[in-house]
């Protein structure tokens, strides 16, 4: 009897994760169920999973940047996004950090199937409604969707992530081992870059990026 892909999930809702875990059930072994982007890279160290199926979307860390540093341990690692996020931006973000597959949430879960079979045979799968968009978006094409995100620094991203999670500048400045100025001089940075007129508006500009959680 042919062994079944691992496959874990990372995801913050725990009842649509235990209600994949049936759906897939048959086919895959979903070997854990993580609730945030630092979660999944501990879990993913530790268990190699074949897949792993993540929202983008996720506290703590968000499963782009989550994605980045993990493929900086293991390389060769497949994520398959499944997301509420229907903007094909969002799908270029994950595809150009490596990522394997973009699911939409709402889809039928057979695309996330054919996903995860795509990812496990190193082909890349983009669900249908966001194909033609997605391809469409390069470089040469006048009307691409801007990200005011792309330019940040992966440690402005990490203080932003800490910021938005309500902690204070402070505590910050003890989380990553570096001084309040410095977490100040990037949250202006910040702001400047996205055109935000405060923390609580950068936040907000954060969220409805997908970077951090709501």
């Amino acid at each position: 009897m042919n062994k079944r892909p691992r496959v874990m999930l990372a995801d913050d809702h725990r009842m649509f994760a235990e209600g994949l875990r049936t759906l897939l059930g048959e086919e895959f072994e979903l070997v854990d169920i993580v609730a945030d982007g630092v979660a999944m890279l501990e879990a993913a160290q530790r268990l190699r999973p074949d897949v792993i199926v993540a929202d983008i979307t996720m506290p703590r860390l968000n499963g782009i940047d989550a994605l980045a540093q993990l493929r900086a341990v293991l390389p060769d690692v497949r994520v398959v996004f499944l997301t509420m996020h229907h903007d094909a931006a969002y799908a270029r973000r994950a595809l150009a950090g490596g990522a394997m597959g973009f699911v939409l949430k709402h889809s039928a879960v057979q695309e996330l199937v054919l996903a995860l079979r795509s990812a496990l045979a190193g082909r890349i799968f983009v669900a249908p409604l966001l194909g033609v968009d997605v391809l469409a978006g390069d470089q040469t094409n006048p009307a691409r969707r801007t990200d005011p995100f792309g330019a940040l620094t992966p440690r402005q991203r990490e203080v932003l992530q800490l910021l938005a999670d309500g902690k204070s500048v402070k505590q910050v400045a003890s989380s990553l081992s570096i001084s309040t100025r410095t977490v100040e001089f990037h949250k202006y940075t910040m702001m400047e870059a996205v055109g935000a007129k405060g923390m609580a508006d950068l936040v907000r500009i954060a969220i409805r990026h997908g970077l951090v959680s709501d």
